[in-house]
């Protein structure tokens, strides 16, 4: 019943953000009862808690308590998370190059960017956070820890890692720096056979890893190729749909499964081979995660690719992002990526 109230009140609460006419399309007395909750709690905390209390800071730690609550993807963007986190898919952003998520309420690695300050310090995925420049990171979200690990190219900042094994945390001391905004590089290990590694899954990636090809075939055509997806955290969904989409003919790539009709995609590839069939092995690690899972799994069911490494991070759960007239927005959770075979992806990895 409690949860129920809780979720009534966000809804109440977001189409009023987002456009308050819909919120008369409500059922008028589940309207009602949430409205009152929302104004005797609130009316409690102004009158009673020790510090004066700001109605709308109010609102939205309650609206992000309760995403939190329901996975530690989901989220409640404030306009300053909301730029960053459109910028970091675009390619462009000053840190240490490091993916977190929120596992048992601790913040986690996800995975380090390759060839950023994070990777070279030797930062893990799976790796626990638990302080950052010394403030614990108990109690904040994913969003919190980001924005404490930005700043200025060039200024440290300091991780206190705990990973399996150790006794004790460690403390990383990392400097800030611009993280690349090209994820794709490529090596020709002799003629016929290439190596391209793509350290994150961002919009240009496509684009990026055909002209690498193109550029490794200038001689003579690939009779093979190592795709590298270690510690690539993922990204953008149609980056990872794409990538697989130039190895593959015919079938399917990827399909998801939510509650909603929205949700439930299907995802199949053009008739071109952009290697014409030639031998492909991918490589993974528990860094390899999201997108990149979507990619390794394709080409394994196909059976167009050999993997190879460890298990990857299993994280297969879709992320949409919507956004409020007021410049924030929602990360919401609202399906799961499942291989062609009809493999889940979340928890189990590749």
């Amino acid at each position: 019943m409690v949860r129920r109230t809780w979720v009534a009140l966000l809804i109440v609460v977001l189409i009023q953000i987002a456009s308050p006419s819909m919120a008369t399309e409500l059922d008028q007395m589940t309207t009602d009862r949430v409205e009152d909750v929302r104004r005797n709690v609130l009316s409690i905390l102004q009158e009673n808690y020790v510090e004066e209390i700001e109605a709308k800071e109010a609102i939205e730690g309650a609206i992000n308590g309760l995403l939190l609550s329901l996975d530690p993807h989901s989220a409640y963007l404030k306009p300053e998370n909301y730029r960053e986190f459109r910028n970091e898919t675009d390619g462009s952003f000053t840190g240490i190059g490091i993916r977190i998520t929120l596992e048992d309420g601790v913040i986690t690695v996800i995975a380090p960017i390759a060839d950023t300050p994070a990777d070279r310090a030797g930062i893990k995925a799976h790796d626990k956070i638990i302080k950052i420049d010394g403030e614990p990171t108990k109690g904040k979200t994913p969003f919190d820890a980001v924005k404490i690990m930005r700043g200025p190219k060039g200024t440290e900042v300091t991780l206190s890692i705990f990973r399996d094994g150790w006794e004790s945390s460690r403390d990383f001391t990392m400097r800030r720096s611009e993280i690349p905004l090209l994820s794709v590089k490529s090596l020709l290990l002799k003629p016929g056979f290439g190596y391209l590694r793509i350290s994150n899954f961002q919009r240009n990636t496509t684009n990026e890893m055909s002209t690498h090809i193109e550029k490794l075939q200038e001689t003579s055509p690939l009779r093979g190729l190592i795709l590298d997806l270690r510690n690539n955290p993922g990204g953008v969904l149609n980056g990872a749909v794409a990538v697989s989409d130039a190895f593959l003919k015919k079938g399917l790539i990827v399909y998801t499964e939510g509650r909603v009709n929205d949700s439930k995609l299907r995802f199949n590839p053009t008739p071109d081979d952009i290697l014409d069939n030639a031998p492909l092995v991918v490589l993974v690690n528990q860094g390899s995660a999201s997108a990149s899972e979507i990619v390794s799994g394709a080409l394994q069911d196909h059976r167009r690719a050999i993997i190879v490494g460890n298990q990857t991070f299993g994280k297969g759960s879709v992320q949409t992002i919507l956004p409020l007239s007021n410049g924030t927005a929602v990360k919401l959770t609202t399906a799961r990526y499942f291989t062609p075979s009809g493999r889940s992806i979340q928890a189990e990895g590749i």
